[in-house]
């Protein structure tokens, strides 16, 4: 995001990161970039001492570094923190904060049932559809080709990129982040068979998917709301593109889910875990608070892995040391046939 953004003063900035600043104040910049893309107007991080140099050295306007820094004189402003990467994050998504504008806008080719509510600064894009019920709260954008569905609610300042799919009855929080093609409460995959004619029936499909503040859903992705209950995504998880979650899952606050990672239903995670791209878990499983999962991961149903800090990995998954011991010992083998 290079010039893009609202400019903002680094007196502004190093009080919403809460860093000391050492130079002028009054220098605005209105963007972020890399050490070596960096303009005039951009906002630059180091967080390794000796790449302190080549920043001060390039043509950012400013530069958040770490404690390193506090005694080496600059040439130019530098915002001096604990943590320098999450400090530019956080800036980064300040100069991409838009003011409200009070009216919003609605795109002339979008359809909005008469009974939706539009929050103030709203925006609806080219071809979006908005159903009977809705409401949008406000200084939420929905993108073109979107479509949400009946009594849907999403909450302020929410990013819902194009052609994006929620269905009906599914509640978003606060600054809910939701990239292009996801689908949001699709049908979960449920069916009942008929031992006598061999044939498959749908079993009810009639719960919710309610998803928490500050979630955000990666491109293509699919979430699928309860079956008789409800689907939870709970605060602050941040999910992958191409991550299908199934029908009844509980996901807690903090989970990162990567790529390409499915979940059957009724699966509970809890808080703080990460799932590595390419895992796999079965119906009724649970993973404990903090596990960390390694890609291409396989948990089996009704499997419960626990260990706050703890890496797992393979099919079926184990404790990462002892996954490399059984390595170790087929390599082994290997090499006596």
């Amino acid at each position: 995001m290079r010039g893009t953004g609202t400019p903002r003063s680094l007196e502004e900035i190093a009080a919403a990161v809460r860093g000391r600043l050492v130079g002028d104040g009054r220098v605005e910049v209105s963007g972020v970039a890399s050490i070596e893309s960096a303009g005039a107007g951009d906002l630059i991080f180091v967080d390794d001492e000796k790449n302190l140099g080549a920043a001060l050295k390039s043509r950012a306007g400013a530069v958040i570094a770490g404690k390193f820094a506090e005694s080496i004189p600059a040439s130019k402003p530098v915002l001096i923190v604990d943590h320098a990467k999450l400090a530019f994050a956080r800036a980064a998504a300040l100069l991409r904060r838009e003011p409200i504008a009070p009216d919003g806008s609605v795109h002339q080719t979008a359809v909005v049932h008469s009974s939706a509510l539009l929050g103030a600064g709203v925006r609806v894009g080219e071809r979006a559809v908005v159903g009977e019920g809705a409401q949008i709260r406000e200084n939420t954008r929905v993108g073109a080709g979107c479509v949400v569905g009946a009594d849907v609610s999403i909450g302020r300042d929410g990013e819902i990129y194009p052609n994006v799919t929620i269905y009906p009855g599914t509640a978003l929080g606060d600054r809910v982040i939701v990239h292009a093609g996801a689908v949001l409460g699709s049908d979960g995959f449920g069916y009942v068979r008929d031992r006598e004619t061999g044939r498959y029936e749908k079993f009810p499909q009639v719960g919710r998917l309610i998803i928490e503040d500050d979630v955000e859903i990666g491109a293509n992705a699919t979430i699928d709301r309860g079956a008789l209950d409800e689907t939870r995504i709970r605060r602050g998880t941040k999910i992958d593109n191409l991550v299908h979650i199934g029908h009844n899952c509980q996901i807690g606050e903090d989970v990162v889910i990567a790529a390409q990672t499915g979940l059957s239903g009724s699966i509970v995670i809890e808080n703080g875990a990460v799932l590595g791209g390419q895992v796999g878990i079965g119906e009724h499983a649970r993973i404990g608070e903090g596990v960390m999962l390694g890609g291409q991961g396989g948990v089996l149903p009704n499997k419960i892995l626990r260990g706050k800090g703890v890496a797992f990995w393979g099919t079926p998954a184990q404790p990462l040391r002892q996954y490399l011991k059984q390595l170790a010992t087929l390599a082994r083998l290997a090499k006596k046939d």
